[in-house]
């Protein structure tokens, strides 16, 4: 088993295991399960990230255990300890001693256990505040984490026990041994396992606001189509409704972490929460400051503040903003929101399309040069609605419409809706407009209770290498230009520019002759069937009036 393997599976047993934990203390599937999970993972990295700077340039620490390694820093003196976080990457989180897992271990049979657990991850989290906090539109920082024995087990006597377990669990893995090629050659093995790690809650996250985890395929498409050459320079990458982030990691890996800026906006807590640890497990530490908790709809933190080189963005289609659809209509946001605003529906309000006030929103939020990827339900492709043919006629109007994939159903084991990738580049030249339909593609799995799609990485190559070089191929791919489009009424489906084929026979008068008898025959053999069929039918009516 290779080493990036073997990391994989023990990191995988680490999270089952913590679950474990949980469910032993009734907090299995619950929400707190959630924050705990989450916390812990983040504290164990937060740990070991520290650990494995320290000893890398201090080889008296390099054999240590976790247990010894925190009674070695606490002989420093105060003045080399304070040498030493100086010395440190800013990215790195700054640890006391006593902040560590081998110190936690080392005292777990103290009184109050829980007490010290839970009082140490509120002084990782205000000492490192600056760093790795998270912001809201007001500029009030979050914290990084809660007292969490105090929070979720309501019997004060089980506290001390439960965090010994959760000790327990940490203690022996060490992510310590694989950061030398995690981050140091920057292989991107955390997909799999934050996929892993957040699984069991998003199985009803759909339809919700800004907690719908996108597919590491479409993840990858997406970014190899947008950056299909090499970058310069620092590019500046956002995404305003982004969940989890998985479209912002694969965008900053396709860039290079240390050529991208990452943004982001979303009004979930759990959201941050998430992407915050994937910010950190990416090597992209350096982008949380920019990460809002806001309604990117009706409270903007960038607008007018920041342009961006690339948008990606997996909105919620369909959601209630009735409440703040009045603030909406301001003069401010006017430009903004070129094509409308949709109205308040009678009934169904949850069903309002909210997704088409983010298109417009990334349109406004693009520079010069901009580039977007947005996923989008299939329907607006075609869809004759004021607000969905405004927009699609500015996309080719103005020359902004790359292209335009349309994906396989199920490729999303959460909802049934199906998806589609509106590709916008203000450098497109409206001339070779690819328009792809890839719903015939990918196998059906099974995942629980969903059926879900999902593509072969030759099918994902095959998708970007053919969009990428414009090519047309039968029944998959057509390359046309915007008045091609506005011919077709501003159609962006593949499948109405697909030319239909009609193959000619050669046959003799004779052969022509007996297969139109043959036809003749079969139409008076059903005409004759038809006919009994229909007495038959006035024969019961009939009965049934005598009866």
């Amino acid at each position: 088993m290779t080493q990036d393997i073997q990391f994989v599976t023990k990191t995988k047993n680490l999270i089952d295991s913590l679950k474990s934990v949980c469910a032993n203390y009734g907090l299995g599937n619950s929400a707190g399960e959630f924050d705990i999970i989450i916390q812990c993972f983040l504290y164990k990295i937060f740990n070991d990230r520290f650990g494995y700077e320290v000893r890398k340039d201090n080889n008296d620490f390099q054999h240590l255990d976790p247990k010894e390694f925190s009674d070695a820093l606490s002989s420093m003196t105060e003045e080399d300890y304070k040498f030493m976080l100086a010395s440190l990457d800013p990215n790195v989180p700054r640890l006391k001693p006593y902040h560590l897992i081998g110190y936690l271990y080392n005292n777990q049979n103290a009184p109050e256990f829980g007490k010290l657990f839970d009082d140490t991850l509120v002084q990782i989290s205000t000492e490192n505040a600056d760093v790795f906090s998270v912001k809201s539109f007001n500029g009030v920082k979050d914290i990084l984490f809660d007292r969490l024995s105090q929070q979720f087990i309501r019997d004060s006597s089980e506290r001390d026990a439960f965090c010994r377990a959760i000790i327990n669990k940490m203690v022996d893995f060490n992510f310590e041994t694989s950061f030398d090629f995690l981050f140091e050659e920057k292989y991107d093995f955390f997909k799999d396992i934050f996929e892993y790690l957040i699984k069991d809650y998003n199985s009803d996250s759909g339809g919700k606001y800004a907690e719908y985890y996108t597919p590491n395929a479409v993840a990858r498409i997406i970014a190899s189509i947008l950056v299909d050459s090499d970058e310069k320079g620092n590019k500046k990458c956002y995404d305003p409704s982004v969940g989890s982030g998985s479209l912002l990691m694969s965008l900053a890996h396709k860039i290079g972490e240390d050529k991208c800026t990452i943004y982001s906006e979303d009004i979930s807590q759990k959201s941050s929460v998430m992407l915050r640890l994937n910010l950190i497990l990416n090597n992209l530490t350096h982008s949380i400051p920019n990460v809002i908790k806001t309604n990117t709809i009706s409270q903007p933190f960038y607008l007018g503040k920041q342009e961006f080189d690339y948008v990606v963005s997996n909105p919620p289609f369909k959601l209630d903003f009735s409440d703040f659809r009045g603030d909406l209509e301001k003069d401010s946001f006017r430009e903004r929101f070129f094509a409308g605003i949709p109205k308040i529906p009678n009934k169904d309000k949850d069903k309002m399309a909210i997704y088409l006030l983010f298109i417009q929103h990334i349109m406004f939020s693009l520079n010069e040069t901009g580039k977007a990827a947005i996923v989008v339900p299939t329907g607006f492709i075609t869809a004759q609605g004021s607000i969905e043919k405004k927009i699609r006629e500015r996309l080719v109007d103005k020359s902004w419409l790359r292209g335009v994939v349309s994906m396989p159903s199920n490729i999303f084991a959460s909802t049934g809706t199906n998806v589609s990738v509106l590709f916008i580049d203000k450098e497109a030249d409206g001339e070779q407009i690819v328009l792809m339909d890839a719903s015939k593609l990918g196998a059906d799995v099974k995942e629980g209770k969903n059926q879900r799609t999902v593509l072969s990485r030759t099918e994902e190559m095959d998708i970007v290498n053919t969009f990428n070089s414009r090519q047309a191929v039968e029944n998959l791919s057509v390359v046309v230009t915007k008045e091609q489009i506005k011919e077709k009424n501003y159609s962006f489906s593949a499948g109405q520019y697909f030319e239909v084929k009609i193959d000619y026979v050669d046959i003799t008068a004779e052969e022509f002759a007996s297969k139109m008898q043959g036809f003749e025959e079969r139409l008076n053999t059903l005409f004759a069937e038809g006919n009994k069929l229909d007495k038959e039918i006035v024969a019961n009516l009939k009965q049934l009036k005598l009866s």
